[in-house]
């Protein structure tokens, strides 16, 4: 395994939620990933995430991964769940907070 793909593994699999992203939770470098961070910030989830513009090795890395072109990606308990487009669907759909809480994630507020 790559370095690269060590510290993905790392990443999904040890936080409960991950995001990757262009930007920050603070300052979303992209329309996808802010619509992400509003999401997960609606439903008061906690997570971790990191900003696949400071490291081309990770954001490469990422979309090998999981085998999926674009960035925002969301993980949950180490899964992959989507991106922008899934994760904006689920949540609109009431998928994204039963998904959550099925997984043991507490989320505040329902859609």
């Amino acid at each position: 395994m790559s370095d690269i793909n060590a510290l993905i593994d790392e990443q999904v699999k040890n936080n409960d939620v991950f995001l990757y992203m262009k930007g920050t939770p603070d300052f979303p470098m992209c329309g996808f990933s802010g619509r992400v961070v509003q999401i997960l910030g609606y439903l008061g989830v906690d997570y971790q995430s990191a900003n696949v513009l400071e490291n081309q090795d990770l954001r490469e890395g990422i979309k090998a991964y999981a085998n999926w072109p674009t960035i925002p990606q969301l993980y949950v308990k180490g899964e992959f769940v989507g991106g922008a487009d899934i994760v904006t669907e689920m949540f609109q759909a009431g998928e994204l907070q039963s998904h959550l809480a099925d997984k043991g994630i507490a989320v505040k507020q329902t859609a």
